[in-house]
């Protein structure tokens, strides 16, 4: 069973991305890292131990990476939306049995796993090759060495209450979804435009819904 990691703000750049989380929630994101050979960098909000909200945007301290940004950021239609403003790109979800997923599924359709790490986190993660995501709402899966990164990033206070998808095959993407163990994490409905909705709530009740569209 896998269930939801994080969810992913992109950014055309890390203030930008943080100016928007602290107007829009009240709480400025902490300093993440960077994605060494990977083109990024991150900044992290806390929402509980078992998720947080990721702010993602080119790195201009690294050179151009030799494969496309993760989360279609290298894409000229993203960026041009993100030029206006930051917004909900796509989400992760975390499997304890990454390689078991990956050997079912195949890498032409659940992509390969690669390892990462940053100071005290290691992980491996494995993107659905690009195109075959429909539209993000297929989410790459992780595997963290040890507890989750989300134990360790200090609590906003805000939870994820829910995420939703929208997509004209409602149908294709519900099994995609079931196959990865996410068939009761996210809902799917029918809709001519694909788009990603995540319900936030705050412990003093606040409440802020945040679509990639």
């Amino acid at each position: 069973m896998a269930e939801i990691d994080h969810i992913v703000i992109g950014a055309r750049t890390l203030d930008e991305g943080a100016r928007y989380i602290e107007d829009l929630l009240g709480v400025k994101p902490s300093r993440g890292g960077a994605h060494p050979g990977v083109g990024t960098h991150n900044m992290l909000l806390g929402m509980g131990a078992g998720c947080y909200l990721e702010v993602i945007a080119p790195d201009p301290a690294q050179p151009e990476p030799p494969h496309p940004r993760p989360f279609d950021l290298d894409d000229p239609s993203l960026r041009t939306m993100l030029e206006a403003e930051p917004r909900l790109i796509a989400y992760v979800a975390s499997t304890p049995a990454l390689d078991a997923v990956i050997a079912r599924l195949g890498p032409s359709h659940a992509g390969e796993i690669k390892a990462m790490s940053r100071g005290n986190f290691a992980w491996r993660m494995a993107f659905p090759p690009q195109r075959q995501d429909m539209d993000n709402l297929i989410p790459p899966l992780i595997q963290w060495d040890g507890e989750r990164a989300g134990k360790h990033i200090r609590d906003s206070g805000w939870r994820l209450s829910a995420l939703e998808a929208e997509h004209p095959d409602a149908q294709a993407l519900r099994g995609a979804l079931g196959d990865r163990g996410l068939g009761d994490a996210v809902k799917v409905r029918p809709s001519p435009h694909p788009r990603l909705i995540a319900q936030l709530r705050h412990r003093d009740g606040r409440e802020v819904t945040l679509t990639s569209a």
